[in-house]
């Protein structure tokens, strides 16, 4: 005979009657299943987090590149000084005091960089670390708060994207996330937008140089048109001499890849920027600088390995196609228009 062990283990059983098979059947495949189908979509959930991981990670990388370049740089120059002076023969005593003085400070200043480097990595490398230890703590059990904690992070990641930076300052440290989000990166990003809308391209300039190689890498065009709207800006100013200086020693590089590109806009020192032919009259219109920030925006989150849409807008457009309207929309609509007629009049009439 089968027998259906009771849950507490004990050693008494129970038959099974045909009016307890199907019930007994029924709880034999929910307590399978459930189970099964949390621990799918926990896997699913998972699959979605490159992000999360990655942006850290790449930040984690480009610090440590840029410490490495700046001892480099300060131990080379040093060593130079050192040759320098060991070389001289007709360097005084105080020459010789005062240059190793300065190369004293120098070293000094190099130290206290390296110890911010050093501190710097330490906080990043524990972000890292604290990521994934958030990833390991999912499981089913708390699966639902993780989902929350996770809701908080889209919530964050768009409220960056738009720029409410202080709003979500305050939600980050009120739900104990700032390890869980990327601020300080939104706001790297942030520095740069700013002056391409004050059209400024400075600071734009000095991030393509300090992430000059995988720009590089990516085939990348943006440095290339922060040169060619500089060159603009130029000819608006009627400063034609500057410009063609700034075009031998800026743009000139890039002839062999973007020759066609570099001819129309040196085609402005002829038609100056009161022409009135469309294909030159864009140069110089403002929307040219939004065209820069969305193009700064694209290379950041190709950097970074984040998408370009916000993540509240990936994952709405994807909840909201997999909704299944059980009629057609026609047909809701005449089953409930003449109910909200009804609660109109009503309302009105009270």
């Amino acid at each position: 005979m089968d027998i259906f062990p009771l849950p507490n283990g004990a050693g008494s059983t129970a038959p099974i009657t045909p009016e307890t098979a199907g019930t007994t059947t029924t709880i034999i495949v929910a307590s399978n299943t459930t189970p099964s189908s949390k621990l799918s979509q926990l896997t699913e959930s998972l699959k979605l987090e490159h992000q999360f991981l990655r942006v850290p990670f790449e930040h984690f990388k480009k610090t440590i590149r840029a410490n490495h370049r700046t001892v480099e740089k300060e131990v080379s120059a040093v060593i130079s000084s050192v040759a320098d002076v060991a070389d001289s023969n007709e360097l005084s005593k105080d020459d010789a005091v005062l240059s190793l003085t300065s190369l004293v400070s120098r070293l000094q200043g190099l130290k206290r960089k390296l110890e911010e480097g050093s501190q710097t990595e330490n906080l990043q490398a524990q972000r890292c670390r604290a990521r994934l230890d958030h990833l390991e703590s999912v499981d089913v059990e708390n699966l639902c708060e993780w989902n929350n904690v996770r809701l908080k992070r889209i919530l964050l990641d768009y409220l960056l994207r738009m720029s409410y930076y202080d709003t979500a300052m305050k939600l980050a440290e009120s739900s104990n996330i700032l390890d869980l989000v990327d601020i300080d990166v939104f706001k790297e990003a942030k520095k740069v937008i700013d002056a391409l809308r004050s059209q400024e391209v400075g600071p734009a300039l000095a991030w393509c140089v300090d992430n000059k190689s995988r720009l590089k890498k990516s085939k990348s065009k943006f440095e290339f048109q922060l040169r060619l709207q500089e060159f603009v800006e130029l000819v608006r100013a009627e400063n034609y001499m500057r410009a063609i200086l700034y075009a031998r020693r800026y743009l000139s590089p890039w002839g062999a890849t973007h020759l066609k590109e570099l001819q129309r806009v040196m085609a402005t020192l002829a038609v100056r920027s009161n022409t009135e032919c469309a294909k030159y009259k864009v140069l110089f219109e403002p929307k040219q600088w939004d065209f820069l920030v969305d193009q700064f925006k694209q290379e950041f989150c190709r950097l970074y390995g984040m998408p370009v849409e916000p993540l509240l807008n990936i994952y709405l457009q994807a909840g909201l196609s997999a909704l299944k309207t059980p009629y057609p929309y026609s047909t809701v609509t005449k089953m409930t228009a003449p109910r909200r007629i009804h609660c109109h009049r009503t309302a009105s009439g009270s």
